[in-house]
């Protein structure tokens, strides 16, 4: 009997001891397997704009939170996108090159455009994991019902379906409604058709960031009180055109409205972070700050692209390099700085690894875990190059600091000219790839075919997806095989 009853005391105590133990766990190192993610994306931001990419006050407006940010996180020098928004934002909720979506280019109407359902996106890849998923701001990736962020996995949204310049129609004197309608800012939930609250006009466009922070921050702060994980995506509209300040910002640094919008931006972001602390999250959040390609072209709200060429739509470095930054304590070393290549397609699978969401199988996936990269096991990310499309043309292919472009296009406008042979440039040398200094190391050419070669081959096994391809999409059987 007495036996029997040590061994029952003896097992008593060994769930007390283990009770305890598992009550003094730290909530940062329980909530590892399930991060919160804040994910801020901002509009047509080049990468000479903030002060740690060298600009800040060299282009009117400090960025103090933005750059504090950078220096508490992994900043990276060589984050490359898609050259246009719709694009860019494709690849990263799919984790997939958008010419293979039907999403290369910026939809001009009289096509169904956006994702079609049957694409997997990191937002129901994280909802099925367990997170709840919230969307504010610019979408540009469905613009009715069906095609809009509460049918792609956002459990709530609100914002704009497409882009800041229709905020421009009302005020036109020659728009007429009888000739396109305006857009709507709309609010929507998972399962439900979402509603259109009022239009976006000029003066919802100055007001229109600040709120996608309210609601952001209000998404947090939901989240943390029921203690769910979440992922909340805050699509910031500036610095689209046109970038026009919200009025408490009007006049603030006396160097313009783009200085203004800056300084409202920086502001913004700090109000983001500053409610994470507030909420006592910081450990267990990973924050995301990213431009979703270069800076606009259009004047007077031209932006900068820093010592690179070029603006969006294009394919020089200016078009696709952005700034991006991101930040897990603990996890991801701070005051990092990498000139490794990333690609916004690797933002899925990253996630997905961090957070143990599921990555599609049944289709190609352009993205690269980084995982091991971003939490500093290893100095070297996984990819060395990738091919750039500007619309549904190949215009270049960029391999380790190497570039070759196949036609000239200078800017948004300017009408592409194919070259008879590659024009090759070496970045580190040529940073604004002057044509006067071309490389003639034809060698180059193998290891930029072979991934041409190997993207197009994985073409004839999943056939690319036509731009307004409706719902519902089912891949050819070619594209099912196995």
């Amino acid at each position: 009997m007495k036996t029997v009853d040590m061994k029952f005391y003896t097992s008593l105590l060994m769930l007390v001891v283990l009770i305890g133990i598992a009550a003094n766990i730290p909530l940062s190192v329980a909530a590892q397997a399930k991060p919160n993610i804040l994910f801020v994306l901002v509009d047509n931001l080049g990468y000479g704009e903030l002060g740690c990419y060298g600009g800040g006050i060299t282009r009117g407006a400090a960025t103090p939170r933005i750059d504090q940010l950078a220096s508490e996180g992994m900043r990276f020098t060589n984050m490359n996108s898609e050259p246009q928004c719709t694009p860019s934002r494709s690849a990263i909720m799919t984790g997939r090159f958008a010419i293979r979506s039907g999403t290369y280019a910026v939809p001009f109407g009289g096509v169904a455009d956006g994702l079609t359902q049957w694409e997997v996106t990191i937002a129901e890849s994280l909802s099925a994991s367990g997170y709840k998923t919230a969307y504010f701001g610019k979408w540009h990736l469905g613009s009715n019902n069906g095609r809009l962020p509460n049918d792609q996995g956002f459990d709530e949204w609100y914002g704009i379906p497409r882009t800041t310049d229709e905020a421009m129609w009302p005020s036109d004197p020659n728009f007429s409604t009888s000739y396109m309608p305006v857009e709507k800012i709309m609010e929507g939930r998972k399962g439900e058709q979402s509603k259109a609250l009022q239009t976006y006009d000029l003066d919802q466009r100055r007001i229109i960031d600040a709120e996608i922070t309210n609601r952001s921050i209000a998404a947090m702060e939901k989240n943390v009180k029921a203690n769910h994980p979440f992922f909340v995506f805050a699509a910031l509209t500036q610095c689209h055109i046109p970038a026009l300040p919200n009025p408490a910002f009007a006049g603030k640094t006396g160097n313009g409205d783009w200085a203004d919008m800056l300084t409202e931006m920086d502001y913004n972001v700090g109000r983001m972070l500053d409610a994470i602390d507030r909420l006592n999250i910081r450990k267990e959040t990973i924050v995301i700050f990213l431009s979703d390609n270069g800076p606009e072209y259009v004047q007077p709200w031209d932006g900068w692209a820093g010592p690179w060429k070029g603006q969006y739509f294009t394919a020089w470095e200016g078009g696709i390099r952005v700034p991006f930054m991101i930040r897990w304590p603990g996890n991801i070393p701070s005051n990092k700085v990498t000139d490794e290549i990333v690609h916004n397609v690797d933002l899925f699978p990253t996630l997905a690894g961090i957070t143990g969401a599921v990555v599609p199988n049944d289709r190609p996936i352009d993205g690269i875990n980084m995982k091991a990269f971003f939490l500093g096991q290893t100095t070297k990310s996984g990819r060395d190059g990738f091919p750039i499309w500007v619309g549904d043309r190949l215009q270049a292919v960029k391999w380790k600091h190497f570039k070759a472009h196949f036609y000239h296009q200078e800017t948004m406008i300017s009408e592409p000219e194919k070259w008879a042979l590659p024009h090759l440039f070496d970045l580190y040398t040529n940073p604004r790839e002057d044509e006067t200094k071309l490389l003639f190391s034809s060698w180059l050419i193998g290891p930029m075919m072979k991934m041409i070669g190997a993207f197009e081959a994985s073409t004839k096994r999943y056939p690319l997806i036509p731009m307004g391809t409706p719902d519902p999409y089912t891949p050819p059987k070619s594209g099912n095989s196995q």
